[in-house]
């Protein structure tokens, strides 16, 4: 029997990968065929994404597939969330593309708060304030932009934009949109009320797609351009969506974090916690596949180690920096990692330095100590983090499931063990992508539901158990 291939587009804040999937004798099987670079470019003294580049770079991996002779059965695109697309009456992109961690949302949230309580903003989309959601971009438009915010006809997310770039058609899918602090937390459509509350323009909302839907089909010219046609899903395209998807757990009752540029730690709920217990906590309910809520803290992540290893000239892999922190693991030193001074430092090792330097604490200054304090930091902040969940959720985890690159560090596995107390299960690695293509592979009828995929995940990809 031929295989069916499917292929999973997943594009992160530094890189994008194009993984082909195939089911063979009961298994998912998987094969990286493209990678590129991505990163937010500096321009007039803002961080904005080149959006042309990346579409360009989806086409020539898709083009890659045909030239291999696989054609896929469907494409899918998920990427991170909050950032935006505006595009005219004809269709064409609005000025920069502004990428999370630009500065100009700086003292949005004091005109947040003149137009809704903060209070009563969560108790309507369960999304915890973050200065860079969607929701303080869009006032940012408002106040710097407003001849283009007036001239928006269409809002598009990343994933949505890309779509819409393959195929012509205009949607916003359901998980990436709720990363905007516009959703309704609990009927799961655009709060058209809030939005109208905050000055914004609603014809530019459109309604929501669940995801896992069918889009459409390549657009002639793009089809043309890669060799083949095929239909374009709108998977779970917030990438966190995709990665809970992946967690090797029928059940998808267990702990999970998944761990990349960001450690986003949480639960699978079939609704959202809006109280003010969970508020307090930091906790957000963002959108997960079939509808469901992924209640979760957004913790910096492994985005301090990549800005160290950048200071650092690049000079160690990600794993040496792993290795000088073990043998430094002893190092006494704590920082605050949800502190927004690591958010975009223009030095992570003086920002840790200095936070180090103003708790009267050792200040690192090795490579190792450096990584130490990262790590360390990490794995107290993921106990804490687990035994709020804990409370919040009223249910008893005796293991974390660590999806996606993160969990290949095998150092902060064993810190976050010791820390918890909980053993942790490690992958699978590329857990966004797998999750991408399991919502194409559903869509298609290879599984039947989100249940039986999982199964198949935990029999498909090598999961290493730290307790």
């Amino acid at each position: 029997m031929t295989n069916r291939y499917y292929l999973a587009v997943d594009i992160g804040a530094s890189s994008g990968r194009h993984i082909l999937f195939s089911k063979e004798n009961g298994r998912i099987r998987m094969s990286e065929i493209y990678r590129f670079e991505n990163g937010m470019k500096k321009k007039d003294g803002h961080r904005i994404w080149d959006v042309e580049h990346l579409s360009r770079e989806i086409v020539a991996g898709m083009k890659k597939a045909g030239e291999m002779g696989k054609i896929p059965v469907s494409v899918a695109v998920d990427t991170w969330g909050v950032d935006y697309v505006l595009l005219d009456e004809d269709d064409h992109i609005l000025g920069d593309v502004y990428g999370y961690r630009d500065k100009r949302t700086e003292g949005m949230d004091t005109l947040l708060s003149e137009k809704i309580d903060s209070r009563e903003l969560y108790g309507i989309t369960g999304i915890q304030e973050q200065s860079y959601n969607t929701i303080y971009q869009l006032l940012a438009d408002q106040v710097m932009r407003p001849d283009l915010l007036e001239r928006a006809r269409t809002f598009l997310s990343m994933p949505d934009y890309f779509g819409f770039y393959l195929t012509g058609r205009k949607a916003n899918e359901y998980t990436e949109c709720t990363t905007s602090g516009l959703v309704d937390a609990e009927s799961g459509n655009w709060n058209r009320e809030l939005i109208r509350r905050l000055g914004l323009p609603q014809e530019i909302f459109l309604d929501l797609l669940p995801a896992g839907s069918v889009l459409g089909q390549l657009r002639p010219e793009i089809a043309a351009e890669v060799g083949y046609d095929c239909s374009f899903i709108a998977c779970a395209s917030h990438d966190t969506a995709s990665a809970v998807m992946s967690m090797p757990d029928p059940s998808g009752k267990g702990l999970y974090i998944s761990s990349g540029t960001w450690s986003l730690m949480g639960v699978e709920s079939e609704k959202a916690v809006t109280d003010e217990e969970a508020h307090a906590g930091g906790f957000t309910n963002e959108g997960g596949y079939g509808g469901k809520i992924t209640l979760l803290k957004n913790i910096m992540g492994l985005w301090m180690i990549q800005s160290l290893r950048h200071e650092l000239d690049d000079r160690y892999s990600f794993a040496e920096l792993a290795k000088l922190g073990q043998e430094e693991s002893d190092f006494p030193a704590l920082v605050d990692v949800n502190d927004n001074r690591f958010l975009a430092p223009d030095s992570m090792i003086g920002a840790i330095q200095d936070a180090c330097r103003q708790k009267g604490m050792p200040v690192p200054e090795s490579p190792g100590q450096l990584s130490a304090v990262i790590c360390r930091s990490l794995a107290r902040c993921y106990a804490d983090t687990a035994k709020k969940l804990m409370d919040l959720t009223g249910q008893k985890f005796d293991s974390i499931n660590i999806l996606g690159g993160g969990g290949q560090n095998t150092f902060l596995n064993r810190l976050t063990v010791e820390e918890s107390g909980l053993a942790v299960n490690a992958g699978p690695s590329e857990a966004t992508s797998v999750g991408n293509a399991i919502a194409q592979m559903i869509c298609a009828g290879e599984f039947e539901d989100l249940a039986q995929a999982r199964a198949c995940v935990r029999e498909s990809f090598a999961v290493e158990t730290f307790s």
